[in-house]
């Protein structure tokens, strides 16, 4: 039987994994736990397992490269304009700003310290 919510972790990879980990502490506020996991060294988004949704880390490895181009992972957040406003400053850039998608919220878009295409989307 499909989850309606299929996402049950992602993975963000990245080349250096001190300048990502610096980038999604200053644009998210957030801290993520270094771990090994074999050759890939992963920084764990905080998760808590009482709530809905998935979690997920950044990678860094030797099967990890990151692309602008392929899949694309949105953090949901209170607004999207207060986030997007952090993602210059922590080395990255703004691609989309607070755009409206109608009844469904809005959405923003930037690529992050590593290359990567990272949505934004809020409610408000």
């Amino acid at each position: 039987m499909f989850n309606p919510n299929p996402v049950g972790w992602f993975e963000i990879p990245v080349m250096d994994m001190q300048r990502a980990r610096h980038f999604y502490h200053q644009v998210f506020a957030i801290e993520c736990e270094l771990m090994e996991m074999g050759p890939d060294v992963m920084a764990m988004f905080p998760f808590d397992h009482n709530m809905a949704g998935s979690s997920g880390a950044l990678v860094q490895g030797p099967d990890y490269e990151p692309c602008r181009k392929g899949t694309m992972v949105y953090f949901e957040t209170a607004d999207v304009t207060t986030v997007l406003s952090r993602v210059t400053h922590a080395g990255g850039e703004v691609l989309l700003s607070k755009t409206s998608i109608g009844e469904h919220g809005y959405i923003g878009m930037f690529l992050d310290s590593e290359g990567n295409k990272i949505g934004l989307h809020s409610a408000a």
